[in-house]
């Protein structure tokens, strides 16, 4: 038992960080609990945990930054080569496909765990590098943490955050500035960042491609069933959905079908696709 934070409060944020946001913490990550713990108190009034965990009751403002603190925000450019090669290569070629049989020219997408921006922007410039020119496209970016959306939000990243930009965008896409790069407008116009929490509906409906990886292996199993429950609802009926690499839905009762592309594997839901 730790010093700083007994079995008993370890238990009982354990259980408010859960209820309100699904994240699960084991005995194996506690230390990660207790280290955000600390920095919380030492920016409050408290002076203990105990005080802490009064102070947090009734205080939604003091419960969000709780929550930022926990949340992992580890992301680059084109993170997964295999993922942007299979939406590159696969999903936007299938979903023109799909969509001229439905006569639209429109794609949705949802960014959710988008941390600071980087995802939905590298998903932004291949759909106006490859899409064809009469048709349109938006992004729903969404995260727990308000500091990584407005980061996101600003679009500017400093140069050591440009690893694994390919060239071609860098020159289209990004403009230079002092100690780092930006966003062109026109990819941030098709990005739009919204605080979200994946334990609630996000409240939209009929999109064509719902990116969440690395998210759900923060949640107990209870939580993983009830956020892909929200995503089937979420997506159009002809979509795609890519989580991360160790991450699956297998043993998950889902009606989510199993896609095996040549780059990587992926989930759709009734998408008709030829594999």
């Amino acid at each position: 038992m730790s010093d700083f934070l007994s079995d008993d409060y370890f238990n009982r944020f354990r259980t408010l960080i859960y209820d309100a946001s699904g994240i699960h913490f084991s005995g194996t990550n506690r230390s990660i609990l207790e280290s955000r713990l600390k920095e919380r108190i030492r920016n409050s009034t408290a002076g203990t945990v105990a005080e802490y965990y009064d102070l947090i009751h009734g205080n939604d403002g003091e419960l969000r930054g709780l929550l930022d603190s926990v949340t992992t925000n580890l992301t680059r450019f084109f993170r997964n080569t295999a993922h942007m090669q299979t939406l590159e290569y696969y999903v936007i070629p299938e979903l023109v496909r799909i969509k001229k049989e439905q006569r639209s020219s429109s794609i949705s997408i949802w960014s959710a765990g988008c941390s600071t921006g980087e995802e939905p922007y590298s998903i932004a410039m291949i759909l106006r590098d490859i899409l064809p020119a009469n048709f349109t496209f938006q992004i729903v970016a969404s995260d727990l943490s308000l500091k990584s959306l407005m980061i996101g939000q600003e679009g500017f990243y400093t140069d050591t955050r440009m690893a694994g930009v390919p060239d071609r965008y860098m020159s289209r896409f990004f403009e230079k500035k002092p100690g780092g790069y930006r966003i062109v407008d026109d990819i941030k116009r098709t990005v739009r960042f919204d605080y979200h929490n994946l334990k609630h509906d996000m409240g939209i409906r009929n999109l064509d491609v719902i990116f969440c990886r690395n998210v759900l292996i923060y949640f107990d199993e209870a939580a993983q069933k009830a956020a892909v429950q929200r995503f089937w609802d979420a997506l159009g009926p002809r979509s795609f959905l890519f989580i991360g690499h160790s991450e699956s839905l297998f043993g998950m009762k889902t009606s989510f079908e199993f896609l095996r592309t040549d780059w990587a594997c992926i989930y759709a839901k009734n998408a008709g696709t030829r594999q």
